[in-house]
């Protein structure tokens, strides 16, 4: 079999040393349009519970990371001045080029054929049996193939740019700072020795603020952005102990997160697509370069697994492949939310509150103090010494209405919609109730483009005639979860989260974080 990969990054060597493996009859040949030794980014990370396949495919990423790499298990989030550390979170980094290099190398070593400064299209490849399209979010490839694919793009509201530090972080690290124009944010981790990975995000608007909307975008690849490095340099001084910001293909962007139902085709040739080329989740989930090379353990797997029948092969690669990106997206989703609104939390909430609210976007109490138990242990302590009791025990009052704990139930109608919350006595809901009255009955809805008019339908809640809470049902737990928040955060009303099913770990999680007020469940 002669088998095309086009793009030189991590899947695609990846892959191609694989198949040169389990196949060495098979001729691997890998396009990259770049030089050998070009890369765009600093480094690449990886969390030490999710790389067991792609070690037991092949050692070449385990010994990167220990011969080249840094480890390390906390994770540190800074705000206003405070630094707050999560223990339980074992994650490695390395330099991207020198990551590449070595894949270079072990896929030399097995005997595929690397060509670089070569373009390709899918019609120059048609002496190929099977063409892997692993060239990246910009895949030429994908795109020739046009709509059949079932591709579905989504692009996230916060901008975000790439650079790299001298300053060196001790491991992952979370920095967020509000400046003269708005809040940003980095993302930082060490890659080296000697430079870490700075990452930084921010909204929209502080972004025009800061007059940061000004790079010519249509520059070419390799021309960075130097007046926003001067910027975060400045703002973020004291942070890097005055360090320099490094740039390399440094510009603004927005991430896209890019969702394909198909992920090969048998016309008009046979072509299977790995990692970015098909499918990208939130970097902050820190999964890019993982799941691009898992990708490539089971395609390699999976025509290994099917000899001579491409269609079962690339059949078999979508059924083993597809079910774990799936699930890196949907924890990715929330994660990639809490970015479009970290300044509104950076306000709302005190360094505890703010680190337990960041570091449970994806996960419950639970399963974090299970990780890291003296974070959770801190964090419920900072809510007992603001309110006296823990979370679910706390009493929540307003003018004419209380409740002795925070998970209450919920009396429904004969079709189930929510009509009054017990407490000490009913508290009715009504839909009408948003211009005045008990409480406001709020249907979130169920994708988030539905969410700027609900948000038109909170504006103005508070006040003497405002409702006593604002009780959100319906919708996704994310914009159940972006609606609660913003009656509480922006219009001052106490939010009420109405769940479909008692989980009392999600509750406590959701009441501990500041997501909602109180948690209420249908009887």
């Amino acid at each position: 079999m002669r088998i095309a990969v086009v793009g030189g990054g991590p899947g695609g060597l990846f892959f191609a040393a694989l198949m040169r493996q389990t196949d060495p009859s098979a001729e691997v040949t890998v396009f990259e349009r770049n030089r050998a030794d070009d890369t765009f980014g600093f480094g690449v990370v990886f969390s030490d519970r999710t790389l067991e396949a792609i070690h037991e495919a092949d050692p070449v990423l385990r010994g990167a990371l220990t011969a080249h790499g840094r480890h390390w298990d906390e994770i540190e989030v800074r705000l206003k001045g405070e630094r707050v550390r999560c223990g339980g979170n074992g994650m490695a980094a390395v330099v991207r080029r020198t990551l590449l290099l070595l894949l270079q190398e072990r896929a030399r070593d097995v005997g595929a054929e690397l060509r670089f400064s070569t373009e390709v299209t899918l019609d120059s490849l048609d002496d190929y049996d099977l063409v892997v399209a692993a060239d990246g979010t910009g895949s030429k490839i994908r795109d020739a193939l046009g709509p059949q694919l079932g591709t579905e793009v989504e692009t996230a509201a916060a901008k975000f740019i790439w650079f790299g530090t001298d300053y060196l972080f001790d491991g992952l690290t979370f920095v967020h700072e509000r400046g003269p124009d708005g809040v940003f944010a980095v993302h930082g981790y060490p890659i080296s020795d000697s430079v870490s990975t700075f990452i930084v995000e921010t909204d929209e608007a502080s972004w025009r603020r800061a007059g940061l909307d000004e790079f010519d975008v249509t520059q070419p690849p390799g021309a960075s952005d130097l007046k926003s490095k001067e910027y975060l340099e400045k703002l973020f001084a004291e942070q890097i102990e005055g360090g320099r910001l490094l740039t390399n293909n440094s510009r603004w962007g927005n991430f896209r997160t890019r969702r394909t139902r198909h992920w090969h085709t048998l016309a008009p040739r046979p072509v299977a697509l790995l990692g970015d080329a098909v499918h990208t989740a939130h970097f902050s989930v820190g999964s890019g370069t993982k799941m691009a090379m898992e990708d490539a353990v089971e395609l390699a797997g999976a025509l290994a697994g099917h000899p001579g029948d491409l269609p079962a092969a690339l059949a078999a690669y979508e059924r083993t492949a597809q079910p774990s990106v799936r699930k890196i997206q949907d924890s990715a989703r929330p994660s990639l939310a809490w970015w479009e609104h970290f300044g509104r939390y950076h306000d709302a909430f005190e360094p505890w509150q703010f680190a337990y609210h960041f570091l449970t976007r994806s996960i419950g109490d639970a399963r974090l103090a299970r990780r890291a138990p003296e974070f959770v242990g801190s964090s419920h302590d900072g809510w007992i010494a603001a309110h006296g009791s823990e979370p679910l025990a706390t009493p929540f009052t307003s003018a004419r209405w209380s409740t002795p704990g925070r998970l209450v139930d919920i009396v429904t109608d004969t079709e189930g919609t929510p009509v009054a919350v017990r407490g000490d006595a009913d508290l009715p809901l009504s839909a009408d109730a948003v211009a005045g009255g008990w409480g406001a009955l709020v249907k979130a809805p169920d994708t988030e483009a539905g969410l700027p008019g609900v948000f038109a339908r909170l504006a103005g809640l508070h006040g003497p005639d405002g409702p006593e809470l604002v009780a959100v049902h319906g919708g996704t737990p994310l914009t159940r979860t972006l609606v609660c928040e913003r009656a509480r955060m922006r219009e001052r009303v106490p939010a009420l989260s109405i769940v479909p099913e008692s989980d009392r770990d999600q509750a406590l999680t959701t009441v501990l974080s500041g997501r909602a007020d109180l948690v209420g469940v249908a009887r």
